[in-house]
């Protein structure tokens, strides 16, 4: 069958070349659609789910929350595993999947199945799926460089701007941000006061919740005129806080000002960032999406972060602390040196061999073919172009050649033999 498919080569070399070049052009296009990292992404297929219910033990999230959960997520199809973890207010699920299922079709299958288990866990803990990246997504840290501006600004810049913004990049899976304060309003009640009164303090919480809300009326009809009633009820000033009712004396009505102190604050943290023992700064965590192209991913959020810079207050800017891309085209580059420089001293070394010039082409050409021809295979098993992968077509570049110069000389030997005979 060899000898059959070498003849039908030999007699056919156009078409042999004709593919060969299809491949080539092929090959190309596959390396510039292929996704760049620094290092291969090993993470394990899964989803993770969180639920969140304030105030509450490790024990009593394990009863109430986790268990629940985990008992009603076992029997999804294609899972390898599901693990859980409870902590003091929080409850993480992970659902490992094996590694040929989808990651889109597993989050719907486990978003399937959180839609029964809400209803066994206590009302008002929502479980919510984690973001569709992976272990090694963190892809750039940033930081806000805004001198002169609080850390409570400075995280509501964050949260209500630049987060936003930069969730609308392709490929983002979230952005997570960091430091500073969340702001909030704080009701601070005086026990004396509140006792003084006679007044419960779930009627002041009652009466906070249903005054910072908009109500609807009724539209009415007057001189031709059609007009909607609404009520506006939304806090928008401390002052709005200060002035909302709470209960009634003596035909007076007492409100959160005569019981209770508002100001403006940060929300409770257990911790706090400092970059480079300078202080406290407010910044963001880039989480890239399943299955992306780092490298295109982090360009296109630093043209983001160019165009969001445009709106921010004067003298605020952006402070990169880690950037991927620096690794990862380090090291692509460091490795496609490598490539060009096997590349040449194996066609030195065929050329010495062989001593002859057509004979050495006909082998040094399948190099850029058979490495171009490799990414085509990547592309179809999903693997990106990162140090494993480079340096293992690296290795085999000398094993590429080596059935060529096998045969080229094989060839010559068999042609010197027939000139040797007919000589005879």
């Amino acid at each position: 069958m060899i000898n059959q498919l070498i003849s039908l080569s030999l007699k056919n070399r156009y078409i042999v070349l004709l593919i060969a070049a299809a491949l080539f052009a092929w090959g190309i296009y596959a390396i510039r659609e292929n996704p760049i990292d620094a290092i291969p992404d090993l993470s394990e297929n899964q989803v993770i789910v969180f639920a969140e219910w304030q105030g509450r033990s490790p024990q009593i999230m394990e009863d109430q929350v986790t268990y629940p959960l985990v008992s009603n997520l076992q029997g999804i199809p294609k899972v390898k595993a599901i693990r859980a973890t409870s902590m003091f207010g929080m409850s993480f699920v992970y659902i490992v999947f094996d590694d040929k299922a989808d990651v889109y079709w597993a989050r719907s299958r486990v978003l399937e199945r959180l839609n029964y288990a809400q209803r066994l866990i206590p009302q008002g803990v929502t479980p919510t799926l984690g973001p569709d990246g992976t272990g090694v997504g963190h892809i750039l840290w940033y930081t806000l460089d805004a001198k002169g501006m609080d850390l409570g600004e400075q995280r509501a810049l964050q949260d209500w701007y630049v987060k936003l913004g930069l969730q609308t990049v392709p490929g983002v899976s979230e952005v997570a941000s960091f430091g500073g304060f969340e702001k909030q309003y704080q009701v601070t009640i005086d026990p004396h006061k509140l006792n003084y009164y006679n007044i419960p303090l779930s009627q002041v919480l009652k009466a906070v919740k249903s005054n910072n809300n908009d109500v609807g009326g009724r539209k009415f009809e007057m001189n031709g005129t059609g007009y909607i009633v609404r009520g506006l009820g939304y806090i928008k000033t401390l002052s709005d806080v200060e002035s909302i009712p709470v209960g009634v004396i003596n035909t007076i009505p007492v409100k959160i000002k005569d019981i209770a102190t508002v100001q403006m604050g940060g929300d409770e943290r257990l911790g706090i960032f400092d970059q480079n023992g300078n202080g406290e700064t407010v910044g963001g965590i880039v989480v890239m999406r399943y299955g992306e192209n780092a490298d295109k991913v982090i360009h296109a959020v630093k043209d983001k972060m160019a165009n969001i810079q445009k709106g921010l207050p004067p003298g605020v800017s952006f402070n990169i602390a880690y950037d991927r891309s620096e690794l990862i085209e380090s090291s692509i580059d460091s490795v496609k040196h490598t490539l060009i420089e096997e590349m040449i001293t194996v066609s030195i070394i065929v050329i010495l061999f062989l001593l002859s010039f057509k004979s050495a082409l006909s082998i040094i050409i399948q190099i850029p073919i058979t490495i171009a021809t490799s990414f085509i295979l990547l592309n179809a098993f999903g693997i990106s172009s990162n140090i494993m992968s480079l340096t293992g077509i690296a290795l085999a570049i000398g094993v590429i050649v080596d059935n060529g110069i096998v045969m080229v000389e094989n060839s010559h030997r068999n042609l010197s033999l027939a000139q040797q005979k007919e000589k005879s």
